[in-house]
């Protein structure tokens, strides 16, 4: 064979080689399967759920698991999406206790996953929205801040207490003079209370209703969550 038909046949060979790897579908990459029935649960959606674990701003700490399980079935085009009795976990994002005089208690949590009665799992991305069953409470921000009702009102009456007593022991002991004395003696101790005094943590019990809200849209496959459907309707 001579060097010029030896090449040929190279060149030929490549050709050949190179069009079977194009042909050849890549085995790495599993393909996707666009038969599967997907439901859509939309951004915006709201869900009760009943809160499995304390949650106290006294000894929470970022990071540290939250716990949950959903107490109302969530429908979608007549089909239930979300069991009652799913488990909904999160974790901490941000805890702070209340100051001494100002600043009030805060905790912030961010919900990650929702795990079927079957152990499906899907990953979410939920905020609170509510807590009806905390009280003294009421929500910061959009981002699901919990934050304890204001103090001040109680602060403000310890102050006036406190002059008042002061005033009392005053008139007593030394008259009028003594009476203005006094207040300014006792208003200016009930301040100092005040300011020693740090104000109440945020305390979830368990059992508490809080309500989540996904914050964007989450795919669950209903071949997945059908079973468990058909058994809830049945019983």
């Amino acid at each position: 064979m001579t060097l010029r038909a030896a090449s040929a046949w190279f060149v030929l060979l490549a050709g050949i080689a190179s069009a079977q790897s194009t042909l050849t579908p890549d085995r790495t990459v599993p393909a996707v399967d666009s038969t599967k029935p997907m439901l859509t649960i939309p951004a915006g959606t709201r869900v009760p759920l009943s809160l499995k674990q304390a949650i106290s701003t006294k000894t929470a700490k970022d990071g540290d698991p939250v716990y949950a399980e959903t107490a109302f079935p969530f429908v979608v085009n007549e089909r239930i999406v979300i069991p009652t009795g799913t488990y909904i976990q999160g974790r901490i994002e941000r805890a702070q206790r209340a100051g001494h005089g100002k600043g009030r208690a805060e905790v912030l949590v961010h919900f990650t996953s929702m795990i079927y009665p079957n152990g499906y799992t899907v990953m979410l991305g939920g905020s609170v929205e509510n807590t009806p069953g905390a009280a003294h409470t009421s929500m910061k921000d959009s981002e699901g801040t919990i934050r304890e009702d204001s103090d001040g009102g109680k602060t403000a009456r310890d102050t006036v207490g406190g002059a008042t007593t002061g005033a009392v022991i005053g008139a007593i002991t030394s008259g009028a003079k003594g009476a203005g004395i006094g207040a300014g003696i006792g208003g200016v101790a009930g301040f100092a209370v005040g300011k020693l005094t740090r104000g109440s943590d945020i305390r979830l019990e368990p059992g508490a209703s809080i309500e989540m809200e996904i914050q964007r849209e989450v795919q669950v496959d209903a071949s997945r969550i059908s079973a468990r459907r058909e058994a809830a309707v049945r019983n």
